[in-house]
């Protein structure tokens, strides 16, 4: 009982809702001129960065997740 009146009010209310006049309302388009006015800079300046190289790659990171703990370490029985 309580399914069937649940499926009646949503019904209900999808119908109320699409029967709602709706008024379209139109916007008027203003159109405005565009100037582009481009200055090309020949001179670049050069900037010289410090890259650090390493011999494997993901060296910092598979440094970090190598660590070992106390508990890491095998006990004798």
């Amino acid at each position: 009982m309580k399914a069937v009146l649940t499926i009646i009010a949503i019904i209900f209310f999808g119908t109320v809702a699409m029967a709602q006049d709706t008024k379209e309302v139109k916007v008027d388009v203003i159109t405005a001129g565009v100037e582009l006015n481009i200055d090309i800079q020949d001179e670049v300046e050069k900037e010289t960065e410090v890259a650090r190289l390493y011999k494997f790659k993901n060296a910092r990171v598979k440094k970090a997740l190598s660590f070992k703990t106390k508990k890491n370490r095998s006990k004798l029985a």
